[in-house]
């Protein structure tokens, strides 16, 4: 450049520099390679055995890697199903003899030592649970009911026959109180005993209507003193003038028994009284909400049972407390009805059959 720019640094020359050449290593001699002709399926590839690793290029290198060996040794296990019916046999027998050489081996050891042989109690199987919410019990008519119980009822003495009657939620209220009592039509087949306060005249009436036990002062008396077993007397009836005394000195002792003007066990008209107490049955409902109540023998015909059960849910009906809230007959009221013996299997009781038979009790007492 003939007008160099006098701004522009000047280059600097560099000195070569030179350094000693590695003496290489001493090759080993030559393999006599074979000729084409002979292998020429080696002769592009390089044997890895014989080839030097430092003189392999990085095409080599990548050969050797991806180089598939075979071998003749199968690595994957034989699965059972592989396996002949003479290996398993085999197998199975060579178990078998193992165990009973660890048996025998064990009792030597127990004899030695002395040792007591422990009972192995096997694991506890669980049971399965039969699902019986998707069965459906079945409900009978009321006829039907009867027929069944009649015919389960095995024991050696006459079994009574008991109805058994779920009421509503409503009615676990505790101020909806519901008791009552009827008089069954073919009577309930138990001799119920009878006591009568009463003096005088009203005592004559009650021998007469065939109270077991009448007395005025004497009979307190004696349930007083313990002379008179109370678990003897089913049910008590009084004369107005003699309850402030059976309240003050007796009404503990009678508990239940006590006479009451509700239950119609106060009055007067005590012929009347011990007629309808030898007769009638009284019901009420337990905390549950459920009614229990014996309606005759076992031995007693089919339609004296279907009419002592109409006369019963007939009573029921018209026991039915006000404070309920207003439903039909028996909807929101009964929700099940079953019969059963003293000691045999319930039987459920359709409501239809129930209502058919308190309607034609109604109509018989209408007559």
């Amino acid at each position: 450049n003939p007008n160099p720019n006098p701004n522009r640094p000047q280059s600097v020359s560099v000195q070569p520099v030179s350094y000693p050449i590695k003496p290489k290593d001493p090759s080993p001699s030559p393999s006599p390679s074979p000729s084409p002709s002979q292998n020429p399926a080696t002769h592009d590839r390089p044997d890895p055995n014989t080839q030097n690793p430092q003189t392999w290029s990085r095409e080599d290198v990548r050969f050797v890697r991806d180089f598939n060996v075979s071998s003749g040794v199968n690595r994957v296990a034989p699965l059972p199903e592989d396996k002949s019916e003479e290996d398993v046999n085999r197998t199975n027998e060579a178990m078998e003899a193992e165990r009973r050489k660890i048996e025998a081996d064990n009792r030597v050891m127990r004899r030695v030592f002395r040792v007591e042989e422990q009972q192995t109690v096997p694991f506890p199987s669980l049971l399965q649970r039969q699902n019986t919410k998707g069965v459906q019990k079945v409900v009978h008519d009321l006829k039907e009911a009867v027929q069944l119980v009649k015919a389960n009822a095995k024991r050696n003495f006459d079994e009574t026959l008991e109805a058994h009657v779920k009421l509503a939620v409503d009615l676990r209220r505790t101020d909806l109180k519901l008791t009552g009592s009827l008089s069954l039509p073919h009577g309930s087949g138990k001799a119920l005993r009878v006591a009568v306060f009463a003096e005088g005249t009203a005592a004559d009436e009650a021998r007469a209507a065939g109270a077991d036990l009448v007395g005025g002062e004497d009979l307190i008396e004696g349930i007083k003193n313990g002379s008179i077993n109370i678990k003897d007397i089913d049910k008590c009836i009084a004369m107005p003038q003699l309850m402030p005394r059976i309240g003050k000195e007796i009404s503990k002792k009678l508990n239940r028994l006590t006479p009451n003007a509700r239950d119609g066990s106060v009055t007067t008209d005590i012929l009347r009284a011990v007629k309808e107490a030898k007769k009638n049955i009284t019901f009420k409902k337990d905390k549950s909400a459920i009614v229990h109540v014996g309606l005759g023998k076992v031995s007693f015909t089919e339609e004296a049972l279907c009419e002592n059960v109409g006369a019963f849910v007939n009573a029921l009906l018209l026991a039915k407390p006000a404070g309920l809230k207003k439903s039909s007959k028996y909807a929101g009221y009964v929700t099940t009805f079953h019969i059963c013996s003293t000691m045999g299997p319930s039987f459920p009781v359709s409501i239809q059959s129930l209502s058919i038979a308190a309607d034609r009790y109604t109509k018989l007492q209408m007559r």
